[in-house]
């Protein structure tokens, strides 16, 4: 496989990751109507800590988001937008890659054209930021 169609792959694999956590963590925790509630869940309402784990993910909130990490050593970690939304960077991409149980070490250059190259689905929110279109 050329490097691009790696990064492309690596892409679309944070993305089925990152939906798997979703619904992990919206299943573990029933007040947790998205991802995002995750940050709110622990900072204003104490119901659940900054850090622990769920399911086969373990979970460290950071600032405007959180890294999960699956069993097998996976590393997601995503921010969120004020509204909400998922929103990843390519250094998030590279991890997520370089965490895998084979893994993956791409230039950002070819996430660049990876991410370019799966518009709609993915949206650049600002510049180097991006999202899952809804």
């Amino acid at each position: 496989m050329e490097r691009v169609g790696d990064a492309r792959g690596l892409v679309l694999g944070y993305v089925d990751a990152l939906n798997a956590v979703d619904e992990a963590m919206r299943a573990a925790i029933p007040p947790l109507e998205r991802l995002a509630d995750v940050l709110g869940l622990a900072r204003s309402h104490r119901l659940i800590n900054r850090s622990g784990q769920v399911g086969t993910y373990s979970y460290t909130i950071h600032g405007a988001g959180c890294c999960f990490v699956s069993d097998n050593g996976t590393e997601v970690d995503v921010d969120f937008a004020p509204d909400g939304s998922e929103i990843f960077d390519l250094w998030r991409l590279r991890r997520y890659g370089l965490s895998l149980p084979e893994p993956l070490d791409v230039t950002d250059q070819e996430l660049r054209t990876a991410v370019r190259s799966l518009q709609p689905l993915l949206t650049e929110v600002r510049p180097g930021w991006f999202s899952i279109a809804s």
